[in-house]
């Protein structure tokens, strides 16, 4: 874990992974070098004791080679040490789930995810309009052939906790962010939630990752990570303009 902490920026290091934009994605970066790591550890010296095993004990001529029955020693440590890698390896996906699972009581930001066949909602509850509504992002106006910058756009800040809540209104949804490296399931009938901390600026686009009907390619978003002070000029900008006569969504 703590070699590949210092190659999270390098493509082949990342092992595929997108360069992670929350304190939660490099937990699951670090994780998945740490198996790819031990992967081939393993591989190598199983790979390893076959080419010795053949280089230096082929048959040579027409006399057998002694025969050994068994080795106590080589057996006990073929049995114990996989025990100590599952235990190594059962440790540290412990530990990081308990860690990326954690929903602090009071979070920065609260967004709820309303996902519904096609398209995504997202709600501020902390923050409401004139009319007592809380601030609302509605993709149910974007239709293919329209351009990105027109896909339902969710603003969050870095550095703070940021909590979505998940709900479905019909089937079952998947929230994905690519970048936080991480999916949760958006199910109708039962609330699911997570809670990441960004950690770098940038704009990204979210899917729906579950095959959810005909047009499903439709559950596309913007994600926009911002500074705190420019989330709290955007959502001032929002309370303003969902406040006027018909700019709500």
């Amino acid at each position: 874990m703590i070699v590949t902490t210092g190659c999270q920026s390098n493509a082949f290091t990342r092992e595929g992974l997108l360069v992670p934009v929350t304190k939660q994605g490099q937990v699951i970066l670090s994780m998945w070098q740490g198996s790819w790591l031990a992967a081939w550890t393993v591989g190598i010296i199983v790979w390893g004791g076959i080419l010795w095993a053949i280089i230096f004990h082929r048959k040579r001529g027409d006399q057998l080679p002694r025969q050994v029955r068994y080795n106590l020693p080589i057996e006990i440590l073929y049995t114990v040490l996989p025990f100590i890698m599952v235990g190594v390896l059962f440790f540290f996906t412990a530990r990081n789930e308990n860690y990326i699972g954690k929903n602090p009581s009071n979070p920065d930001v609260t967004v709820h995810v309303i996902g519904e066949q096609w398209h995504w909602q997202f709600i501020y509850p902390q923050y409401s309009t004139a009319s007592g509504q809380a601030v609302t992002e509605d993709g149910s106006q974007w239709r293919p052939g329209l351009p990105s910058s027109q896909l339902p756009l969710l603003v969050i800040p870095t550095n703070e906790t940021v909590q979505f809540n998940l709900t479905s209104i019909d089937v079952i949804h998947a929230f994905w962010i690519a970048p936080f490296e991480f999916k949760r399931d958006v199910i109708p009938g039962y609330a699911n939630r997570f809670t990441v901390t960004p950690i770098r600026t940038g704009t990204f686009i979210g899917r729906c990752s579950e095959l959810c009907g005909v047009y499903h390619s439709r559950m596309l978003f913007r994600v926009k990570i911002v500074t705190p002070a420019q989330f709290r000029v955007w959502i001032h900008a929002q309370q303003a303009r969902q406040s006027s006569p018909g700019g709500a969504q």
